[in-house]
């Protein structure tokens, strides 16, 4: 082939014209189609090698981008996988690394010497800024995808995955405060989220943690120590007989009940709430997740402070009747909180009921969700991930994440119900009407549907 037919792979290198033209060919090309400088200017065996890594890239990303427009869940649980994190973190720094040789061997093809002057540091320039964004980004990417991989695998349990019962999913939700009056750690916030497996109408059964005479399924082992319910006539086997206190009682004086349940990624104490909280409700609990208001300080601050909206100055530190250790207050209205601040908002007693803690230690959980927003996730991923694996805990298994993160798309487009078991609608804590209770259950998770008249 002759030097007049092919100016690229034969340029007249005497033209500094035409060398300076050639250089910013190259390097374009090296950007937009990795290889294919290597193909028409230098050896074509490592161009071919480059087009095919690149040509793979891209059809992989096509039939991503595919799969997640046809059924999102099928990525997402591809995504959610530990063993699928890693091969995409091998193969973005297997890509980083052929975009470097590709890179460093189209300045050698470039002859930057033979180049105008003047041009020559915006021609090294844009190369080796491209070189760094793209390997940058693979070199990150790869990062986030192994950090990813080890955070899952640290916080989701690795078991089957269960079927809805009566169509409907239905996960334990306790807020653990272990503080340092405390014997272990007790639920100070215990729900029930019950989600529609086809709509994802989610509603949120809220159970006071003072509720007396819990009933047990007759499955349960807690069955035939109290078939009358928890507590029934002051019988427990711990100072209080309530149902946070089930918690307690189990983990600490008798985990032989549940045998099994650290070995299934959860703990005796959790199991015996799982079982109170389905006795209460008649549910199915398919899941439980333990979120520790006190690691959520760290949470917090990984992400940088929460924002809530006070409704009434709560002290930090204090008793329910005594003020005298106060470090300081939370003032009433719009207030940008650390972790510090806001565990004590959750907390605080003093001048508050039972429910008005757990009004307030819901809204710090919902203002935190609010916050996972994918800009600042990503942008302190790492504290957050640390962070997340002494908060969270729960036995939902990875393979269910991308139906759930399916699901939770679906329920955030829908008003979210909540039934609270609380004086303020009929049921009182001390003395529970359990039938009346599962029909307020009921008529949330079953409305009739009124059809017009013919």
């Amino acid at each position: 082939m002759s030097q007049a037919s092919s100016p690229i792979r034969y340029p007249n290198t005497g033209s500094s014209q035409v060398m300076t033209r050639r250089a910013w060919w190259l390097v374009v090309l090296n950007i937009v189609i990795p290889g294919s400088v290597q193909v028409l200017a230098g050896s074509r065996k490592l161009g071919r090698f480059g087009l095919r890594a690149t040509l793979t890239l891209l059809v992989v990303a096509v039939v991503a981008a595919i799969v997640y427009a046809v059924n999102p869940e099928i990525l997402l649980t591809i995504a959610t996988n530990s063993i699928a994190l890693w091969v995409l973190a091998i193969a973005l720094v297997f890509y980083a690394v052929v975009w470097m040789i590709l890179t460093f061997d189209t300045m050698r093809l470039i002859r930057l010497i033979k180049a105008r002057p003047k041009v020559r540091p915006f021609i090294a320039g844009l190369a080796t800024v491209a070189m760094v964004a793209v390997a940058g980004s693979a070199g990150y990417g790869a990062y986030f995808a192994t950090t990813t991989s080890g955070f899952l695998s640290s916080v989701f349990a690795a078991g089957p995955s269960e079927p809805p019962v009566d169509g409907r999913y239905n996960i334990l939700l306790l807020g653990g405060d272990a503080g340092a009056d405390r014997l272990g750690m007790r639920p100070d916030s215990t729900s029930v989220v019950s989600i529609d497996a086809e709509t994802g109408k989610a509603d949120i059964i809220g159970l006071p943690r003072d509720l007396e005479n819990v009933p047990f399924p007759e499955d349960s082992p807690l069955y035939a120590s109290y078939p009358d319910g928890y507590g029934y006539n002051d019988t427990c086997d711990v100072d209080v007989c309530q149902l946070n206190s089930i918690y307690t009682e189990v983990e600490l004086k008798s985990p032989d009940m549940y045998p099994d349940a650290v070995a299934e990624g959860s703990e005796p104490g959790i199991e015996a709430m799982r079982d109170a909280a389905s006795g209460v409700t008649g549910l199915t609990i398919q899941y439980y997740v333990l979120i520790d208001m006190q690691g959520f300080a760290q949470l917090i601050d990984a992400l940088g402070g929460v924002d809530i909206n006070v409704a009434e100055r709560l002290p930090i530190g204090g008793q329910e009747d005594d003020l005298s250790d106060v470090e300081g207050w939370v003032e009433a209205g719009q207030q940008h909180m650390d972790g510090f601040t806001a565990l004590w908002y959750g907390r605080a007693r003093h001048g508050s009921s039972d429910y008005d803690r757990m009004s307030r230690q819901r809204v710090l959980q919902e203002a935190i969700l609010k916050q996972f927003n994918p800009a600042n996730v990503l942008t302190k991923f790492q504290g957050v991930a640390q962070a997340g694996e002494e908060v969270v805990k729960t036995d939902v298994p990875q393979g269910m994440l991308g139906y759930f993160t399916t699901l939770a798309a679906k329920t955030k487009e829908l008003p979210v119900g909540a039934v609270e078991l609380v004086p303020d609608n009929g049921v009182d804590p001390t003395d529970p009407d359990y039938g009346y209770i599962a029909g307020l259950i009921d008529a949330a998770l079953n409305p009739v549907v009124e059809t017009p008249a013919p």
